[in-house]
């Protein structure tokens, strides 16, 4: 497996597959293709079908200023590799004098389309299943095995991200207003807040999660910045649930970081076995991911073994099994938000259902990333972030 740094990326929204991915494609592009007189850029697939929504046309346009660019959709049409495929072309004298094709893959990530494309694998185990058993034999836990893997400098860059993901909720707390797009869709994490103190004991505990979350993942609809906990359309669960613990439960940032490492490893696995992109498994690698990695950091938190830590994180993703992405309009807003905040919810469910137990179950986790995974082949592409059907089309 990869570093968890690629998974945790820091960015501007709404967007991991659809803003993030493509910036960093038209930067490559335009860095190698100074002498052109202008671009063109098709847009395929999921990519093209809700790219507008996605913001995904201005992320490329001004990210190759000062050139002109082109922009083409092409929806109906999707290329074998994967559904969010691109094509850029370098113009000279008003021809093609060079193309690219490339993908986003999910969570900001890259492909040319091969098997062979190159990453650096640092993790020698890529399954719950034999971190679990390093896990019994070293009578260590899974933020140490992230800790040897990487090296003690991967808490310098989770602190960074955890920072990252607090000023996010403070900026969404104190945000008001509508949000862009055009759905005339208002920022609720202020009011939820607010609303909140009139509360005692499990409600005022959930009105607050839910202001966090929400937080979060307006200033993602916002195009601001967060970090991608698998991705940015699931971004507020991860920050929501570690804030909500610091708050309540005085955990401190050092434990928060280890909580954050562990969350990171759960989503590598499902990252390297199956996928984290919307517009290939739908919205249970997006935001099912996210809550099994919540799931699993809380946890640790309250002192659960690593069986109970993978327990709450297979019921995290178990529980999300099945659901659909299908944006309103293609903006990462409705359903997107409010799943955020009930994924949230959910992810501390997961926790405290785990620590009751004495982390024995029936269904592994990597059992269920494999699910995970056809159960997201088999789903329509209606289903899967082109925003063709579900509650994209079912607005009345």
């Amino acid at each position: 497996m990869e570093s968890i740094r690629n998974l945790y990326k820091i960015g501007h929204g709404p967007s991991s597959s659809h803003t993030m991915a493509p910036q960093k494609a038209a930067q490559k592009f335009r860095d190698e293709n100074q002498y052109a007189d202008s671009f063109r850029v098709t847009l395929y697939g999921s990519l093209a079908a809700t790219g507008k929504g996605h913001m995904t046309d201005i992320a490329i346009i001004n990210t190759l200023l000062p050139f002109s660019t082109e922009i083409v959709w092409k929806p109906e049409i999707v290329l074998p590799y994967h559904t969010n495929g691109m094509k850029f072309e370098a113009i000279v004298k008003k021809q093609p004098v060079k193309e690219w094709i490339v993908y986003s893959i999910g969570g900001g990530d890259l492909s040319d389309g091969t098997s062979e494309t190159k990453k650096e694998i640092l993790y020698d185990k890529s399954t719950m299943k034999t971190i679990l058993e390093w896990c019994q034999q070293t009578g260590k836990t899974f933020w140490e095995y992230v800790e040897d893997t990487e090296g003690k400098n991967i808490y310098d860059y989770l602190l960074t991200v955890w920072k990252t993901m607090e000023a996010a909720i403070h900026r969404g707390m104190d945000a008001e207003g509508l949000l862009p797009g055009g759905l005339g869709l208002q920022r609720k994490s202020s009011m939820y807040s607010i609303k909140a103190k009139g509360y005692q004991g499990s409600m005022r505990s959930r009105a607050l999660i839910y202001s966090y979350a929400l937080a979060v993942s307006e200033e993602n609809a916002g195009g601001n910045i967060i970090v991608t906990a698998p991705t940015c359309g699931s971004c507020g669960v991860l920050p929501s649930v570690l804030y909500h613990l610091k708050m309540n439960h005085d955990f401190s940032d050092q434990k928060i970081i280890r909580a954050l490492a562990t969350a990171g490893l759960i989503g590598n696995i499902v990252k390297t076995n199956a996928s984290v992109s919307g517009a290939e498994v739908g919205c249970q690698g997006e935001v099912g991911v996210a809550c099994a990695m919540a799931a699993g950091a809380a946890c640790q938190l309250f002192g659960g073994s690593p069986q109970q830590v993978e327990y709450a994180a297979e019921m995290g993703l178990e529980h999300h099994l099945g659901l659909t992405c299908d944006p309103i309009c293609g903006l990462v807003q409705v359903p997107c938000i409010e799943r955020n905040a009930f994924a949230a919810a959910r992810a501390l469910d997961s926790c405290s259902f785990a620590m009751l137990s004495d982390g024995k179950h029936l269904i592994s986790f990597d059992k269920v990333v494999r699910t995970m995974q056809q159960t997201g082949h088999d789903l329509p592409s209606l289903y899967k972030e082109t925003s063709t059907g579900g509650l994209a089309v079912n607005l009345e």
